[in-house]
């Protein structure tokens, strides 16, 4: 009789042991499915206070009437609506500045991507030294400042004392009075400060690639140009996807090139791309709501060319 009694308390003493045993493993599973997050906390939060209240304020701003008046206090701000991107659409040189800021971006995009790849290529066929001197070059022009850059471009460009002029015979030619001149010198100066970043990426990329793959293609006399379109371009897709991407951003949204080298946008505003445009708006003619929706229409162009470059590539079955 005491045995059974004995096993019985047993039992009900091991019954809430083994629940508990069970509780807390559920707990672990529970709480371990959170863990990441908390340690992705503190890089969220700083993200949520750089990135996303001034993105909220600067879409609020642009249903907003917000001008001098507003911020003086003379006037009270009253909601617009849509009112604003009304204005900028019905206005014809928003949509000229647009198709100019697209093909500029566009050229710096594909001349980025071409030089950066190429030397990346030719980073491989050299020897240590060169290598290590292509590679320091690079990274200085990487790190040089943009503004600093610009005036160094000027400086070389300069139709007085320039020595691009001199060596090519062409006088006291500026390059920053016509529009297409202007733009070209902007578009070398943003190629050379941003070439870098693709060249070191695929320059790692292609060192990561198998010697026996492009030794396999060399034997099988392949060419420079079609060991790099046939075999190393689909094996750095991601990689050029990556460097795409940021290319599209950094340049679509180029503002201390254009201003600097143009002084505010080139004559009669030929030279103008949309953040210049918007700071005009915004900042020069005190109409902060307009500047914040061409702000908004650049963040939405931006976030759609994005998100179609990657569906596109989705579809034909990359991992990203």
């Amino acid at each position: 009789m005491s045995g059974e009694a004995s096993a019985s308390s047993g039992r009900a003493a091991g019954g809430p042991v083994r629940g508990g045993a069970g509780a807390a493993r559920t707990f672990r599973r529970t709480s371990g499915g959170w863990t990441p997050w908390l340690y992705l906390a503190p890089a969220l939060v700083v993200l949520g206070g750089l990135l996303v209240y001034p993105v909220y304020q600067l879409g609020l701003i642009s249903f907003l009437e917000y001008t001098q008046a507003q911020v003086s206090g003379g006037q009270p701000t009253t909601f617009q609506g849509f009112g604003n991107y009304a204005t900028l659409f019905a206005d014809d040189q928003f949509w000229q500045v647009l198709l100019a800021t697209v093909v500029f971006a566009a050229a710096c995009v594909v001349s980025t991507l071409a030089v950066g790849c190429a030397l990346a290529v030719l980073l491989t066929r050299v020897r240590a030294v060169p290598r290590l001197a292509l590679m320091l070059a690079a990274l200085g022009a990487w790190a040089t400042p943009a503004i600093t850059g610009s005036t160094v471009w000027l400086l070389l460009f300069d139709p007085d004392f320039g020595p691009v002029n001199r060596i090519l015979g062409l006088g006291d030619y500026s390059w920053t009075y016509g529009r297409y001149s202007a733009f070209a010198l902007v578009l070398l100066e943003v190629v050379w400060c941003s070439f870098p970043f693709v060249m070191v990426t695929v320059y790692a990329g292609i060192r990561a690639v198998p010697d026996e793959v492009l030794e396999a293609a060399a034997l099988d006399g392949a060419s420079q140009w079609r060991i790099w379109r046939s075999v190393l371009a689909p094996m750095l897709r991601p990689i050029l996807v990556v460097v795409t991407i940021q290319s599209v951003i950094w340049d679509f949204k180029v503002f201390t090139q254009i201003y600097v080298m143009t002084n505010g946008g080139g004559i009669a505003g030929q030279n103008l791309v949309l953040n210049v445009y918007a700071y005009q708006k915004a900042f020069a003619s005190s109409q902060y709501s307009l500047g914040s929706a061409i702000g908004v229409v650049m963040l939405l162009i931006l976030l759609a060319v994005t998100l179609v470059y990657l569906r596109l590539l989705r579809r034909q079955g990359e991992e990203l």
